[in-house]
């Protein structure tokens, strides 16, 4: 340890490597302690899970070490859009600053790299299918585009949104990937970016192909982990839900919708003719449309599903296998046409543990089935109640380091509710605060007279509350909302109070991609954006466009969630308390990463305004006030608007008087 000590001191000291390549390069004696605890575990081969306050440069502490120490490793995120950063900017920058250059690759999921037969079939289908023929335009730009790209990552045509219908046609799956037996198998993106991969030191994944792999799922590729010295798992929380889906499964319309086309225009392009096949598949297309006529609600569990929908599923199965046994005819000639087989066979298997409760062994499962209905189809799942056993058996199956580390993993300073999930014990856990000054940056603001969050009124009270605040700081602010519904509220109430002419750039997730409405914001430098979900981390704007993050409530999870039900109800059967062993621990993380969004600089300030009063009614308050930075507190309005004045104006910014909002109807007439 004292050599690994020395070793990162000298890597991270104010005339070291790392200051003299990188330009605004500051020591941070936090930073420096946990590259050296980093440094240990892969020395050791040892697991630590790390908690890094914001500003620490947790980036930086575990590449450092895990470059200097020569070892090949995984590091997996949480977001493509962080592994292209990692990718693009943070390793070659360090590695660089060391002098010490590292093979490195980046690998994603096979959903984002352009599959070259899909495309040919495709094509075809959009030439023969006169509903589809509004989409020539952007298919012959995805044509122009395979051409001239070497990694086939759909990422880089940006012409063509990232939610395009036609990316799902022209990209592969687990499923449909015929592999070896693809007639341009060895020009595949997915198979270069594997090779790629295999001969990397450093490896860039996302934490759904790290489970992916750990699981694996993704077979005839070859592993990546047996091979890994170590992994780092950046963004750490998110591992277990991610773990959910893979342990879990799903059906949906769309998959079987795609089984039948796929199977006519494999037999167009392999010019087979089978009039029992088309039948088959045009009878499956019915029944999948019997089954989304008999679910009308949008989410039921399994016990609560109509007779009717039970019924087609039961005939979705049946037909499936009927597809499959047609398929049977052709496929010792046709590759294509096996795999697609294949796949009948497997969404048949899937359907009848879906429907029975059952697992491949006969045994009851110990999970939750549940089916969703869509505008355009349903989909039915099953997940488990609890990972924490199997993603514990995994993560212990493998003798490399692992590195867990993420800014917002202790509750009250501790890290019991995390590790329960994960399923690990015998692990080291590391702390490190803030370098930022938050007492000074910083306020806490809970406003006064706000109904309780679950009252009719509440939304509508939060951006009445907020407005004056807004008009205090010029704009500058994030309205972070707990549920969709919320936010479609709260923007709709927004514009109502503004009219037609808002003072500031008003951005509304939804309206626009998410990547361009952060763009958006920076560039206006005194905008109003309203989200949820994505927008509550991994988004970082720092400067003075940011002064004021809006929270309408604490962040406890859906309670009619399916899976989250029947783990609250398996925690109560074991004789826990499901409030606090899983929805304040829960909760407390999402509003530290809703939180963290506000202070990202040594010269940010600002405002953070949380309405919901139970931080300070209920006795469950204390365990998330204490989790968060140690901010002062205030419910008075008019401290909070004489420190945006203070701060602004030290900025050199001036909000003009007239910007400012009256107190609102609502709240003064309560």
């Amino acid at each position: 340890m004292i050599n690994k000590t020395h070793e990162m001191a000298e890597l991270f000291a104010a005339d070291g490597p790392l200051a003299r390549a990188i330009p605004g390069f500051a020591v941070r004696a936090e930073q420096v302690s946990m590259a050296e605890v980093i440094a240990d575990a892969l020395a050791q081969r040892r697991r630590c899970v790390i908690e890094a306050g914001t500003g620490i440069g947790k980036t930086f502490a575990y590449l450092v070490p895990t470059l200097f120490a020569g070892k090949r490793v995984i590091v997996s995120t949480g977001t493509r859009t962080l592994q292209d950063q990692l990718f693009h900017r943070d390793l070659p920058m360090v590695a660089r600053a060391l002098g010490r250059p590292v093979r490195v690759a980046i690998l994603k999921g096979r959903a984002n790299y352009l599959c070259l037969h899909r495309l040919e079939l495709t094509e075809r289908d959009i030439a023969t299918t006169t509903r589809r023929r509004d989409q020539l335009a952007t298919l012959k730009l995805i044509r122009r585009w395979s051409h001239i790209t070497k990694s086939g990552d759909i990422g880089e045509l940006s012409a063509v949104g990232e939610n395009d219908p036609l990316w799902p046609a022209v990209t592969s799956t687990r499923e449909n990937c015929i592999g070896v037996e693809c007639p341009v198998f060895q020009r595949g993106h997915v198979v270069a970016a594997r090779r790629e991969a295999q001969a990397a030191d450093v490896v860039v994944v996302n934490h759904y192909l790290l489970m992916a792999d750990l699981l694996l799922k993704e077979q005839g590729f070859g592993e990546l982990l047996p091979g890994a010295d170590a992994i780092v798992i950046d963004e750490a929380h998110q591992l277990p839900e991610v773990a959910e889906q893979f342990l879990g499964f799903a059906v949906s319309a769309r998959h079987i919708q795609n089984l039948c086309r796929d199977v006519t225009v494999e037999m167009q392009v392999q010019r087979v003719a089978s009039d029992a096949l088309s039948r088959s598949t045009s009878t499956l297309l019915r029944t999948l449309a019997d089954a989304m006529d008999a679910l009308q609600s949008e989410r039921c569990e399994s016990g609560e599903w109509p007779h009717a929908f039970v019924d087609a599923l039961v005939e979705i199965g049946d037909q499936l296998r009927d597809v499959a046994s047609q398929l049977g005819a052709v496929v010792d000639l046709q590759p294509a046409l096996s795999a697609v087989q294949e796949r009948a066979i497997d969404l048949a298997k899937r359907i009848g543990l879906l429907v029975s409760g059952n697992d491949a062994d006969g045994e009851k499962q110990n999970g939750v089935r549940w089916a969703e209905a869509a505008r355009q189809g349903f989909s039915v799942h099953y997940a488990p109640i609890d990972v924490a056993q199997q993603l514990g058996a995994i993560i212990d199956g493998h003798g490399w380091a692992g590195i867990f580390t993420l800014g917002t993993l202790a509750i009250s300073g501790g890290f019991a509710p995390y590790l329960r999930r994960m399923g690990i014990g015998d692990v080291a856990a590391h702390c490190y605060g803030s370098p930022f000054d938050y007492a000074q940056q910083s306020l806490l603001y809970l406003p006064r007279e706000l109904d309780a969050p679950a009252s009719a009124l509440h939304t509508r009270q939060v951006i009445d509350a907020a407005l004056p605040v807004l008009a205090a700081s010029g704009g500058r602010a994030f309205l972070l909302f707990t549920s969709h519904r919320a936010l479609r509220a709260g923007a709709s109430y927004l514009q109502e109070r503004w009219g037609g002419n808002p003072p500031y750039p008003l951005l509304i997730q939804g309206d626009s991609p998410r990547d361009q409405l952060l763009q958006r914001f920076r560039e206006a430098g005194n905008a109003v954006l309203l989200g949820t979900g994505s927008f509550w981390e991994g988004v970082d704007v720092k400067g003075t466009g940011l002064a004021v993050v809006v929270i309408d409530k604490l962040p406890f999870a859906v309670p009619d969630d399916p899976v989250m039900k029947a783990r609250l109800a398996a925690i109560e059967h074991n004789g826990g308390n499901p409030f606090f062993d899983e929805q304040v621990p829960q909760a407390v993380i999402a509003l530290k990463q809703g939180v963290g969004r506000l202070i990202r600089d040594v010269t940010d300030f600002g405002v953070i305004m949380l309405c919901d009063r139970r931080l300070v009614t209920k006795s469950y308050g204390r365990i998330f006030l204490k989790s968060l930075p140690n901010m002062p507190r205030t419910d008075v309005l008019a401290e909070v608007t004489s420190f945006l004045d203070a701060k602004l104006a030290a900025a050199g910014i001036r909000v003009t008087p007239t910007a400012l909002t009256p107190t609102p109807s609502v709240l003064s007439a309560m």
